[in-house]
Order: C-alpha cells, then sequence, then structure tokens
C-alpha cells in the first residue's frame, strides 16, 4: 500500500542527457514516455522546474531538476483545478513559492494537527536564533512565543491582522487553518510585517483612511452592535451556526418568535439577538418572567395602574411591562410555566394589542413584538391542559430551537476560552492556558444544566487556580465531581474498584442532591418553584440546603 504522503505521485523516471530512461517507477502512459523522449520538452521542464502536463483526459504536474549525469523527473496527479491553473498559467511559477518560502519580509511557520512545526523560513529561524531544520518536530508554544497557531488547529478559525510581541519585538500576523477533504490538517503563520516602523506606517495610513470612511461609520454601526450580541452566542458547530442564520432571517421580520430549549442553553441570548437585529433595536427589551407572575398581580404588572388604583399604589400611576416595550420588543421568558388564568388575560392583548391600565378608562394601543421563551414541551401541557392551544398559536408562529450543550461538544473549547476571557477581565487576573485534556475531560460529563452549568463549573475551578495553565486536577481540587449516574454509582460500590462499597442510602443521597442543584439553577434560587417542582416541603428543602 503506498505511503499517504506520496500517494499523488504518478511516476518517477531518471533520464541521463541525452533523454534516455536509466530507471523509471511507474508512467507506463505511452505519451508520458514521448514526452520523456523530446529533448526540447525535457530542457523547457528543467528550466522551468514546474511543468503543467494537460492531455485529453488527465493532467499532471512535472517536478523537473537537473542531476549529475542526467534528469530526474516526477509526475503528480490529483491536482487541483485552481493549482493546475496557476502552473499552467505562470511559467516562473517555481520562483513565486521560493520567494514566498524564503522572503524576508514576510515570515511564515507552518504546523501540523499535533502542534508541531514542521516548516520555518529561513528568516522566522535567524530571528528565533535558531538553525536551519533546528525548530522541526517541537510544539509551536515552546518556539515561539504568544503563539497562537495552536488555538487556530482547535478551533479551525482564521485570526487575520493580529498584533503579537515576539523577543520584544510586535508584529502583525495573520493566521490559517489548512483543511483537507473538510478536515483541519495544520495551520499556518505569516508575519506580514518585518517591524513595529511597518507598523508604525500602516497605522498612520489607517488613520487617513478613517477619516475617509467617517461617513459610513454611522449607517454600519447598528449593524454592527447587532453582531455583537449574536456573536455573545457563542460556537462554531454546525447546530449553533445555523441557530445563528435563522436569528438573521427571523430578526427583521416583525412576528412572533418562540425559543424552545433547555433550560440553561441561553434562550435569553437569543432573545436579546432577535431584538437588537431588528428595526426596533432602538427601542427597549423588556423581560418578564412569566413563571414568577402571581395571578393577582398580572394586570398591575403587565398592563400598569392608575394613580390611588388601590391601597400601596404608587401615587403617581405605573406603566405595566406591555407601555414600557412601546416600539420594542417584549420576552415573556418561562411561558410554559404561566397560569392558565394568566394566560387567558395575556391572550386578550395579543389579539387586541390594547392595554387598559387597572384604575383607568383610557385603552391604550400598543406597538410591540412578542418574543417568547420556554424549556416545557408546550405540545404536551397542551394535550394535559396546561396550556392554552389559542396561546400556543399566538406565539409561535416562528419557532427556534437551541440545542443542547451534549448536541454540541465541539464548541466546548470555544466557550471555555470565553468564558475564561470573561472571569479574567471580571476578576483583574491573566487569561490561563488550557491544557488540551481538559476539553475531552469536559466532553465525558454529561451537562443537565447546560451552557450555565458548564460556566459555573468554569467559574468555581478558576477561583481556585493557582497557576497560569488550567489541568484536569484543578477541577477536582475545586470539588468539581463528576455527576451521579447509575453507571457511577454502580463503580463505586465495587469493593475491587475503590475497596469500599457504598451504600444504595448513599447514592440515593447523592441522585437528590443533583436533582436540587439542578431545580435551584432552573428556578433561579426560587425555593418556594423548587419545592413544588420537586414535589417536597419547603422545610425539608431548607433542610437539605443546610446539610450542603
Amino acid at each position: 500500500m503506498p505511503d499517504t504522503a506520496t500517494a499523488s505521485i504518478k511516476a518517477l523516471v531518471v533520464t541521463d542527457d541525452t533523454g534516455q530512461r536509466l530507471f523509471q517507477l511507474g508512467g507506463d502512459d505511452p505519451r508520458l514516455k514521448a514526452l520523456l523522449s523530446d529533448p526540447k520538452w525535457i530542457a523547457e521542464a528543467v528550466q522551468r522546474r514546474i511543468m503543467p502536463v494537460l492531455l485529453s483526459d488527465a493532467s499532471y504536474i512535472a517536478l523537473a531538476t537537473s542531476i549529475e549525469g542526467g534528469r530526474l523527473v516526477l509526475f503528480f496527479d490529483n491536482v487541483s483545478e485552481t493549482v493546475m491553473r496557476f502552473f499552467t498559467q505562470v511559467e516562473f511559477a517555481f520562483d513565486i513559492i521560493e520567494h514566498i518560502l524564503s522572503d524576508p519580509y514576510d515570515a511564515m511557520a507552518v504546523i501540523d494537527a499535533k502542534t508541531q512545526l514542521v516548516f520555518v523560513s529561513p528568516i522566522h529561524e535567524k530571528f528565533f536564533g535558531l538553525g536551519t531544520g533546528e525548530s522541526l518536530g517541537r510544539n509551536v508554544r515552546d518556539v515561539i512565543q504568544n503563539t497562537r497557531l495552536h488555538h487556530v488547529v482547535r478551533t479551525g478559525v482564521a485570526e487575520v491582522g493580529q498584533i503579537q510581541k515576539m523577543e520584544g519585538s510586535q508584529r502583525v500576523v495573520s493566521r490559517h487553518p489548512i483543511r483537507k477533504n473538510g478536515t483541519v490538517v495544520g495551520a499556518i503563520g505569516r508575519v506580514m510585517f518585518k517591524g513595529p516602523q511597518q507598523v508604525d506606517a500602516l497605522a498612520r495610513q489607517i488613520k487617513v483612511l478613517e477619516k475617509e470612511v467617517a461617513t459610513y461609520q454611522t449607517q454600519t454601526k447598528e449593524a454592527m452592535r447587532g453582531e455583537t450580541f449574536l456573536n455573545a452566542i457563542v460556537g462554531q458547530s454546525p447546530a449553533i451556526q445555523t441557530l445563528r442564520d435563522q436569528i438573521r432571517k427571523v430578526a427583521p421580520l416583525d412576528i412572533p418568535v418562540l425559543i424552545q430549549g433547555e433550560s440553561g442553553t441561553g434562550k435569553e441570548l437569543v432573545a436579546k439577538a432577535l431584538h437588537m437585529l431588528s428595526p426596533r433595536g432602538h427601542g427597549r427589551l423588556i423581560t418578564v418572567n412569566a413563571a414568577a407572575l402571581p395571578a393577582s398581580l398580572v394586570e398591575s404588572e403587565l398592563f400598569g395602574y392608575e394613580a390611588g388604583s388601590f391601597t400601596g399604589a404608587d401615587q403617581k400611576g405605573r406603566p405595566g411591562k406591555f407601555e414600557q416595550a412601546d416600539k420594542g420588543t417584549i420576552f415573556l421568558d418561562e411561558i410554559g410555566d404561566m397560569p392558565l388564568e394568566v394566560q387567558s388575560k395575556l391572550l386578550r392583548v395579543l389579539q387586541d394589542r390594547i392595554v387598559e391600565r387597572v384604575g383607568g378608562d383610557k385603552p391604550r394601543h400598543i406597538d410591540f413584538r412578542l418574543c417568547s421563551a420556554t424549556n416545557r414541551d408546550l405540545e404536551r401541557f397542551i394535550d394535559e391542559n396546561k396550556f392554552r392551544l389559542d396561546l400556543f398559536y399566538r406565539i409561535s408562529p416562528v419557532i427556534l430551537k437551541l440545542p443542547s450543550l451534549s448536541e454540541r461538544l465541539e464548541d466546548i473549547p470555544l466557550l471555555v476560552e470565553s468564558f475564561l476571557t470573561e472571569l479574567s477581565a471580571q476578576y483583574v487576573r491573566p487569561v490561563p492556558e488550557v491544557d488540551e485534556a481538559v476539553f475531552d475531560f469536559l466532553r465525558e460529563r454529561p451537562w443537565s444544566g447546560n451552557v450555565r452549568e458548564l460556566r459555573h463549573v468554569i467559574e468555581r475551578t478558576f477561583v481556585f487556580l493557582e497557576s497560569s495553565r488550567l489541568v484536569v486536577s484543578d477541577f477536582h481540587q475545586a470539588g468539581e465531581q463528576a455527576p451521579f449516574s447509575p453507571t457511577t454509582a454502580h463503580r463505586s460500590a465495587s469493593p475491587g474498584e475503590s475497596g469500599q462499597a457504598a451504600t444504595l442510602k448513599t447514592a440515593m443521597n447523592q441522585l437528590e442532591r443533583e436533582m436540587i442543584a439542578d431545580a435551584m439553577a432552573r428556578f433561579e434560587g426560587n425555593k418556594k418553584k423548587v419545592a413544588e417542582f420537586l414535589g417536597v416541603s419547603r422545610s425539608y428543602l431548607y433542610t437539605k440546603l443546610g446539610e450542603e
């Protein structure tokens, strides 16, 4: 079986100075033999060094060079159309490649998928005080200071025009992932300018250009602001990219949107992006926790009240949530937990777009966009008479479904780095480097709390982190353990593995703690709702919380 590195070599031929073949592997095509017997073709190929060969049913690239007493010619097939066009149209193609690899003003470094250096241009080796080929096979982070090539290999996302400090010098660099058959096989980094003098010259040119494009900044500002909220939905998985595309399509349309997803998947981020990318982005986004609306206060909270309408009312009256959302968006979070009597009052407003304050007699027409979210199965709730069918139709012309974290595990590295950057700014600490094993450790965990749970785990570990590198053991030191599951419980109970058998009571206590923790996260610490959800008394819940 041929080596994968040479699988595209069609033939290898050695001839003497007269064109007589001395050695040949492959290349049985009589047309290739005819070319090799043509002294003029051989001479031109050696001069150009890289020579295209276009036949009626095949295309090759010939690499020709002189050797002692003869010529060496290699024929390659499986060449892309772009590469073939380059070598066909440019007679000095080899010289261009040589220039790119040895340009003293445009240094290059190439790494493979294992982040090991496979090529460093001569100017780069000289800059780092390395001999020719001395850095090959070494991890890029051990050779190039402040590099991010390993990050580009892991994420597959290019970084263009970044400032990088190396050996006391500032350089502008670009980093690009290299893909083969859709898979990232390495990355290439290029230093675009020799040193800070060129950077300063570029800065002066940019200032001139900034003055010329100032008139366009106002037009693009709002679009960029909306994209900022869209980019807050971190991830490059197909599921997240599809979600972003859906948001871009739906946001400009003044149509109600229902966001469905498990607790902790980022439904509020989607609502903010929908609002900011819509024509209502200049208006307010009013968020209402529909599950926390008591029937006795729903009218005053949603519709507002006039002065003196009831005991304890504000002397000036107060606008309700719908009035506050006029010309903007109202976001009804956890709408699946809204009581039925509240659903009826909400339906009337959605149908007529008219509200009347408590104690008032002047109906107000409100212009708002509706956005709702739930982690409930509303279709099942409708069958169980827990949710009104007519209200469901009003809130769900468009449904956006958020993937759980288990459906987008490839986004964990990006999420972790985003959280660490945010936490480092919050706690005024440097951003730690993350060991590759951490991502494997996190991917193997079940994430019932999704992205919210992941952030909680990262923050707790970050607080106790004592070094500049985050490793798996840091999670254990921070008290992070694998969640309870029947499988892990069985393993814990095996004397052969742990040396001490866990009792059924221990396993049940662990499961109970996990369920309470999940419910506390879901209802944001509301102990009354947690107790109702779990089917226990509040006194029992307080007792269990006090044991932790």
